[in-house]
């Protein structure tokens, strides 16, 4: 993958100079909002760069040419792209911090979260009202500015692009994605909300839709096909990308499920268990539910969403869920949709080189650990 790691390495160094720019701006207007600056970089430094990189190889399975990001074209050449997948990475950094908001989420990637970083910065200052208050609104502005920003990098780029057709049809998919993803967000939260009210034989579907809307999509599918529009992809080619990253992102999705109730807070960043305490109403546990007894199903109900579930309890509600066999179906669906995008893979009209990489992709993203 040494294409793949010298372009994560292109992307931050886009990052971390767009971020320059932007500073200047910002401590242009006041010197008060040097956190804005500061926060936004810690949030956009490292990370496994997943949607990046599958827009790379979606840009590279359709040119095929690769390229050398230390030769006399490498910039012009690569430049699109590059502010594409950056484009992603800052997108993404905006849906975490709102994210971890709407989730009242202490932490992301073993660090404070962003709104506990404001909160704690208003603490620390003794201002008046609430510190709470602050830390919420602050936050909302930063994923807000984040999600600004994504756009300008993404048209930074595209504004580059000789192909004008190609432009416009990657600025859709980029619209689409983030009406998407919007609109998954909020059907998760819905669906923590509203579950009581619809039939127990509706909480799988109505799991898989959030998945596909919130995740699926967002994760794997839009940034592939972005790269591929970006490279002029024909519509068999963006056919074949869109058929490999759905299935795959769903895998990736309910690898991320399982790491909320399963993973090591060591590895994940983020409280064993969270996704209970969150009331994260998953596949896993719309699996589990229809798997238990009316007493263990009526006890899961009772205590999903509780945010001061105690170890003991986060452990008792891993043991019922593990019990019911629910992990094991996951896993097997998991295997399932990891194997209907590799089968997409296998005949796509897409570079053989590119196919390998991403058949490879699919192996990494679906058995993660964080």
């Amino acid at each position: 993958m040494a294409q793949g790691s010298r372009l994560v390495d292109l992307v931050q160094t886009r990052i971390d100079g767009f971020l320059d720019d932007r500073s200047t701006i910002l401590r242009s207007i006041a010197p008060e909002l040097e956190p804005l600056d500061d926060f936004s970089r810690r949030f956009l430094s490292g990370g496994k760069r997943f949607r990046a990189l599958f827009c790379y190889w979606g840009w590279e399975s359709v040119g095929g040419s690769g390229f050398d990001p230390f030769g006399d074209d490498a910039e012009r050449d690569t430049f699109p792209i590059v502010s594409a997948a950056s484009a992603l990475e800052v997108f993404h950094a905006a849906a975490l911090v709102h994210d971890d908001i709407i989730d009242n989420s202490d932490t992301r990637r073993g660090a404070p979260a962003a709104h506990r970083l404001f909160e704690r910065m208003h603490a620390d200052a003794g201002w008046l009202r609430s510190s709470d208050e602050f830390g919420r609104a602050s936050a909302i502005l930063l994923g807000d500015l984040l999600l600004g920003w994504s756009d300008e990098l993404l048209d930074e780029g595209l504004d580059t692009l000789s192909d004008r057709a190609a432009a416009r049809a990657a600025r859709a998919e980029f619209m689409r994605m983030r009406t998407e993803v919007t609109a998954g967000q909020y059907l998760d939260i819905l669906a923590e909300q509203s579950w009581r009210t619809k039939p127990d034989d509706e909480q799988r579907q109505i799991a898989e839709r959030v998945i596909t809307y919130k995740a699926a999509k967002y994760s794997v599918e839009s940034p592939l096909a972005l790269g591929g529009l970006i490279a002029g992809g024909t519509p068999a080619q963006i056919r074949s990308l869109r058929d490999f990253g759905l299935p795959l992102g769903m895998a990736y999705q309910l690898r991320d499920d399982l790491l909320g109730v399963y993973g090591d807070p060591a590895v994940t960043g983020k409280p064993s268990g969270d996704d209970l305490r969150e009331g994260k109403r998953t596949m896993l546990v719309a699996i589990a539910r229809e798997r238990l007894a009316a007493g263990p199903r009526n006890l899961l109900d009772e205590l999903l969403g509780d945010p001061e579930l105690t170890d003991e309890q986060i452990r008792m509600l891993q043991r019922t869920i593990g019990d019911s066999g629910a992990v094991d179906e996951v896993e097997t669906i998991i295997a399932a949709e990891v194997g209907r995008a590799l089968a997409a893979l296998a005949d796509a009209p897409l570079s053989s080189p590119a196919r390998s990489e991403l058949a490879a992709l699919a192996t990494t993203v679906s058995r993660r650990s964080s």
